[in-house]
């Protein structure tokens, strides 16, 4: 299952340069999404699904800035996929987490 990393930017927004309603607005919609695990980082989202289903988040994720009144948005994705063996969030931090004791 892919482990992807999304950041959206949304430019020339009315009002505050503060981006966090934004963000919170976004995490209301990933609740809804079944299927996926995500998480918030400081600087971007870290979705696990199956690939149909992160393209159709990613869209929407997207296009929401638009909706609250974004005059332009950036999105940018990252996408880390194996088929070798199952990767997740948890598993690819544990990775990092045994390589430093």
């Amino acid at each position: 299952m892919p482990v992807a990393q999304i950041t959206v930017i949304p430019l020339g927004a009315p009002g505050s340069p503060s981006l966090s309603s934004y963000v919170a607005e976004l995490h209301r919609f990933l609740r809804g999404v079944e299927g996926i695990k995500y998480q918030l980082t400081p600087m971007s989202t870290v979705i696990e699904g199956e690939l149909d289903v992160l393209f159709e988040v990613f869209r929407r994720m997207h296009e929401l800035p638009f909706e609250k009144g974004a005059l332009r948005v950036v999105t940018n994705i990252s996408i880390d996929q194996r088929i070798d063996k199952k990767v997740t969030m948890e598993g690819k931090l544990n990775s990092v987490k045994e390589k430093l004791v």
